[in-house]
Parts: structure tokens; sequence; C-alpha cells
């Protein structure tokens, strides 16, 4: 079972907890008054591994920010399951649902124990319109929503399997500064992501051994990422999710 804490006079968010948020972009520039009353209406749950937080097709009711913890967002369909994105603290998840008042389009699910404030989705539609600080920054953030999305779909239909899975590693690679570092997912969720199966992201995995990559476990080294570049072609208009 989960733990609730509402947020108010009595029992207020701990002061890294607020502080983060605050810190967020989104929430950044928005009115003290407006930033207050939508902690007021908030709550903080933790949540243990492997439970399903939202259901697609489902009512926005609630803005999502992770403070702790790790989130898979996926969808199903016709039996068939696929892994969108991994959402890591601190950071919100679905505002687009929330904002257009619509459907989620995406499930969640914790992959371990996790630490979630829950904003009520009319309190965010209401400061939405009254706070034009606020207004400004959900604007910023879903126009940088789309732009990964659309990273994303150029990577899918643009690249082979082997081509996507070369370039997630230079990402990797790129991200935490180091030719050796752990995949941040499991291999079965990586596979899903990279729009392949299981058995072919084994099969990849090996027709890279030729290129220094070696695999073991979770943990990758990476020899000369020169041989890399040449094979995947990294690009910025699709691998650079900053931009």
């Amino acid at each position: 079972m989960s733990s609730t804490l509402k947020l108010g006079a009595e029992n207020n968010m701990a002061e890294p907890d607020s502080d983060e948020i605050r810190g967020l972009k989104l929430f950044a520039e928005m009115e003290q008054t407006q930033y207050e009353r939508l902690l007021r209406a908030s709550y903080v749950q933790n949540f243990p591994p492997q439970i399903e937080l939202i259901t697609e097709g489902d009512n926005a009711d609630f803005l999502h920010v992770v403070l702790a913890g790790t989130i898979d967002l996926f969808s199903r369909w016709n039996d068939r399951e696929v892994s969108m994105a991994t959402v890591r603290p601190v950071s919100t998840f679905i505002l687009a649902a929330t904002i257009r008042n619509g459907p989620y389009l995406m499930s969640a699910r914790t992959l371990e124990k996790s630490r979630v404030m829950l904003i009520p989705s009319e309190d965010v539609r209401a400061a939405f319109d009254e706070d034009n600080a606020f207004a400004r920054a959900i604007v910023k953030e879903l126009a940088q929503c789309y732009r990964v999305v659309v990273k994303n779909t150029k990577d899918l239909k643009l690249r082979t399997s082997l081509e996507r899975l070369v370039n997630y590693l230079l990402r990797q690679k790129n991200r935490t500064g180091s030719f050796e570092f752990d995949l941040n997912m499991e291999k079965r969720r990586l596979a899903s992501f990279l729009g392949m199966s299981p058995e072919n992201l084994s099969r990849a995995f090996k027709r890279l051994e030729p290129y220094g990559v070696k695999v073991s476990g979770s943990h990758i080294s990476i020899d000369d990422p020169n041989d890399l570049e040449t094979l995947a072609k990294p690009n910025p208009l699709i691998d650079d999710y900053t931009t």
C-alpha cells in the first residue's frame, strides 16, 4: 500500500522536495501565491515497484511530478505492449493531457520505489488561465516535448534497428561522459523502446562486437566510439534532446 501525505499548513512538503519542484522550469517563474495554491491542493505519495499509476484512456485527473524513483511510460494495443519513455526525478508527466483535459495517451508504472507528487489537473488549468508566466512555461515545455516526439519518430522511421541501438549507446556515452556505463533500463525494456524484439536486440549486440562494443549483463564498454559514429551517423536533429 502507498502512503499519502496531504500538503497543507499542518503537513508541509519537506523543504528539499519543495525547492526541487520550485526549481523546475515549469514552476520557477510562476507567482508565489499561485505556486502555494497548487501545493495546498496537492498530495505526495510513496509507491512500491510495479504499481500502475495511470492507465491510458482514463481522464487526466492529476499532473504527476516524480520526486524519487523511476517511472515507465508505456502503451498497450492488441495484446502488444511498448515502452514509450522513462521519467526520472525531478520531472513531470503527462502535461498535455492535463492541459487539454483529455484522456491519458499512455500508461505509467513505477519501476522502483518512487515518490510522486499529484497536482489536481483542474488546479493546474486554473493557474494556466491566471498566471502568464506559468502559461508561458507550459507552452515551452509542451513545445520541447513535441520536438522530442518528432526526433523519436525520425529515429524509428529513418534508421535500422542496429542504427537505433548504436545511436542510443552513443547518447548514453555522451550522457555519462564515459566509454563504460550501465544501461539505464533492463534489456527487455530497451528492446521495446527501440522498436525491437529482445531476440533482435541480443543479435544486434553481437553484431557490434567487431566494432569494440562489449556487453556484460547491463554493463557496456566501448573501445572506439569513432567506429560506432561511422556506422550510425549520429545527427543532432535526431539525437540531441536538448535542442
